[in-house]
């Protein structure tokens, strides 16, 4: 009998950009725990943290590629050896992202360049390469990472913010133009998750309590509170939400 609120992936094929560890990782697990086989697009294909292993023991295909995604050369190659393994892609999950901090009069123009360059033209030409597929298949399920930051303003990131709140609208860019062809396009949008990314700045005690003062649930997140959102947004309990970006930021943008 087939479950009302199935979030049951199994046969699904799921590709995570920027797998190797944070938010990124949690996604790769969560969607593998589900049923999906497992595709991690690695900025280093060397560097995947034992993920692979992880993904296996679980009894589900993974497949590592080289993907940076701000090189669309490596994009296309990766695609190529995607569509000639597995032939189809169900689900994507554009996790790849950078921001580092710099106050507005000292970002440089290779700062600028770098991170709207992984940020949004990686979210962008991704999804293209993952458009294509799933059109062929007439079923697909998109989900982006854009950030409270794309709808609040947090200083000293301003170009991480301006590419954030970029994924937001092409998010629904994506979702009114594929409509038509059983793809449904979100987004997430995470506060400040306990990563390995942000572990320096959340050990700060005056900067956690800065962060935790505006978190109206009143902690941090933790990747797994993402990859629930993803799993729900990529799977058949979601075939009618498309062009929306769900907060998961704790209260902080209610206020």
């Amino acid at each position: 009998m087939q479950h009302y609120y199935a979030t049951d992936l199994t046969g699904h094929v799921a590709l995570i950009t920027g797998a190797a560890r944070g938010i990124g990782r949690a996604c790769a697990l969560a969607l593998a725990e589900a049923g999906a086989d497992i595709v991690l697009g690695l900025r280093d294909i060397r560097s995947d943290g034992g993920l692979p292993d992880e993904i296996k023991s679980l009894g589900r295909k993974v497949l590592s590629l080289q993907m940076d995604v701000s090189q669309i050369n490596e994009i296309k190659a990766a695609f190529e050896i995607l569509e000639k393994e597995f032939g189809k892609l169900d689900i994507l999950v554009n996790n790849a992202g950078i921001g580092p901090p710099n106050p507005v009069e000292d970002v440089t123009e290779e700062d600028f360049d770098y991170t709207v360059s992984v940020n949004l033209k990686g979210t962008f030409f991704v999804s293209q390469y993952a458009g294509k597929l799933m059109k062929k298949q007439k079923y697909g399920r998109i989900v982006n990472l854009s950030s409270q930051a794309g709808f609040i303003a947090l200083p000293t990131e301003s170009v991480y913010c301006m590419t954030k709140a970029a994924i937001a609208h092409l998010t629904k860019s994506f979702a009114v133009e594929w409509g038509k062809y059983n793809i449904n396009v979100n987004a997430v949008a995470p506060t400040f998750i306990k990563t390995p990314g942000t572990e320096q700045w959340l050990l700060d005690e005056e900067f956690r309590k800065e962060v935790l003062s505006k978190i109206v649930l009143g902690r941090v997140g933790i990747p797994k509170d993402v990859a629930s959102a993803v799993l729900f947004l990529a799977s058949p309990a979601s075939s009618l939400i498309t062009g929306t970006t769900l907060m998961i930021d704790g209260g902080w943008t209610a206020q």
